[in-house]
This record gives C-alpha cells, structure tokens and sequence, in this order.
C-alpha cells in the first residue's frame, strides 16, 4: 500500500508540465504547437526565449528531484526503503512522459531524468550531466546528448553502488528516454536534427555532418 500511495504521489508531480505552464504564464506559443511539439526545455528555447527555457528546465528537473528526495527523507520512518525509491523515480519519469492534466501528452524526461539523478546521488546526477554537456558542447544536438547520457547513466549508478532495486529504475528510465527519442534517431540519421539554439522552424540542412 505505501509504495502504490508513493507511485500514485511521485506520478502526479510528474504530471506537472513546467514547459507549457512556463510558455502560458509568459505569453508565449503553446511549446506542443512548433518545433518539435515536445513541452520540454529544449523546444521551449525555439522560441527565442532563453528565459522560459530555463526556468521550464529547472521546474522540470525539480519536480524529478522533489518525488525522490520526499521517499528518500521521510521514507525511513514509515519502513520505506531502495524499493520506494525506485517507484518515485519511475512513477515521476512517467508522469512527465504521460502527464494526466496534459492528456497524457508530455516531455521526453531528460530535465526530470536529471532531477531524479541528482536525489539519488548527487555524484550520479554530476557525472550524467557532464556527459550531457560535454556532448551538446561537441556536436551541437540535444538529442544526441540526450542519448549518450541515458547510456551512460546506469553504467555510472552500477559503478558507484553495484546492481540494486535502484539501479533496475535507472536503467528503465534510460530505455524509456532513449524510446522517445526515437524520431530524433532518424533525424540524427538523415542529418536533419535540429542543433541546439536554434528556433522553430530552424533544422540542420540534409547531409550536413557535425562539426569536430
């Protein structure tokens, strides 16, 4: 019963779209309605508003870290262990994914993905996001950095704390993460990926290889 009350708790937080929240309370485009349509970070920054990005990105990653670190604090008096967390960290991922006030239409996880990270293991959630940053700083597409840090990051909590409970709920987020990405794929693929910066409308030319 505790850990259905906290996947049913951490889903709902999930739920919060920060990125349409964020657009609608600046008077910005709704982000499901260009670019990408992806109410995430990164298509909020096609709209040539830095500031809504940011703040869609914090809210985001927030809300990931949040449903964890309530499980991981208050969770021991209740008889609350690794399992519970595991359950927030999934039940939050996917209610960013599906969020129920959004008509289960949501981001692709990789702000609340990072949040959840950053519960767990502030070490886990550095080393992830460096291999994000160090990626996008590279090749210039969020999704390509996106990708790399999913793969990474169950290599990195396997590293640091071995095969667990948590560790399975990492890896889960990283195949679901790396599933939504699967039109950014294609379009890495065809050379058609947007590189990050640019705004709605905007995408690499056809062919065109990354920079080194």
């Amino acid at each position: 019963m505790e850990n259905l009350i906290v996947a049913v708790a951490a889903y709902l937080i999930g739920s919060v779209s920060f990125a349409v929240i964020v657009s609608a309370a600046m008077g910005l485009a709704d982000p499901r309605s260009y670019g990408s349509k992806n109410p995430g970070a990164t298509n909020v920054l096609r709209s040539g508003n830095r500031a809504a990005a940011v703040l869609t990105l914090l809210g985001d990653a927030f809300k990931g870290w949040l449903a964890v670190w309530l499980v991981s604090y208050f969770g021991p008096r209740y008889g609350l262990g690794d399992g519970a967390i595991a359950v927030a960290a999934l039940a939050v991922f996917l209610g960013h994914l599906y969020p129920v006030f959004f008509r289960f239409k949501g981001g692709k996880g990789v702000a609340t993905a990072a949040g959840v990270l950053f519960a767990i293991s502030p070490v886990l959630g550095l080393a992830t996001m460096l291999t994000w940053a160090i990626v996008a700083f590279f090749f210039r597409y969020s999704s390509l950095a996106a990708l790399a840090a999913a793969v990474f990051a169950p290599l990195y909590d396997g590293f640091l704390f071995g095969a667990n409970i948590v560790a399975l709920a990492i890896a889960l987020m990283s195949a679901l993460l790396i599933w939504r990405h699967r039109g950014n794929i294609a379009k890495l693929m065809a050379g058609q990926e947007s590189r990050l910066g640019h705004k709605a409308g905007e995408a690499a030319r056809p062919g065109r290889n990354h920079k080194r």
